[in-house]
């Protein structure tokens, strides 16, 4: 999905959930919820899985985002920048523009000019856009863990919440 050209950083950032939810959260929140309605679980407990899977997935795609610009290439198994060298503004990127409106033109350029890509770099990790990333991904974590908690305690409730914690804490 390509971000249009007369999208305001409001659109963008709706666009850039919606394609995270697509993406990552639906199958994360869809495989969650099928493990109950296999179980022959009751709707609340499949709603309830459903949604701490949503947030889940929402959150690791979002820590990964961020990792994309804080881990090095080897511990990733990827490039690092390698989403701004597709072309792709996530959400460290959308956020920094608030603080760097000149992301905009890259942004809508998919960072193909030279330099782009270097400048998009820098000016994400001179702006908030990090601290915003992380913070955004604990909320969905947090809500995550929320949800776990309206089940029967249990070793598998128990590995819900450990499950957050290793999706906001992990380093690749």
């Amino acid at each position: 999905m390509q971000l249009g050209s007369k999208e305001t950083e409001n659109e963008r950032f709706a666009h850039y959930l919606t394609k995270t939810y697509r993406k990552t959260a639906s199958l994360i929140a869809n495989s969650v919820k099928s493990v109950t309605m296999l179980a022959g679980a009751d709707e609340q407990l499949s709603d309830i899985s459903y949604q701490y899977g949503r947030n889940l997935g929402l959150a690791f795609q979002l820590v990964d985002d961020l990792l994309d610009f804080v881990s090095s290439s080897a511990a990733m198994g990827k490039p690092t920048a390698a989403d701004l060298k597709l072309g792709l503004a996530t959400a460290p990127v959308l956020f920094a523009c608030e603080k760097y409106p000149e992301l905009n033109p890259m942004i809508m350029r998919r960072f193909q000019e030279p330099g782009d890509v270097e400048r998009a770099f820098d000016l994400v990790h001179k702006s908030r856009g990090l601290e915003q990333t992380q913070y955004l991904a604990k909320q969905h974590c947090q809500e995550a863990v929320r949800l776990a908690n309206l089940l029967v305690e249990s070793p598998y409730q128990k590995g819900l919440i450990v499950a957050a914690d290793y999706v906001l804490n992990r380093m690749k």
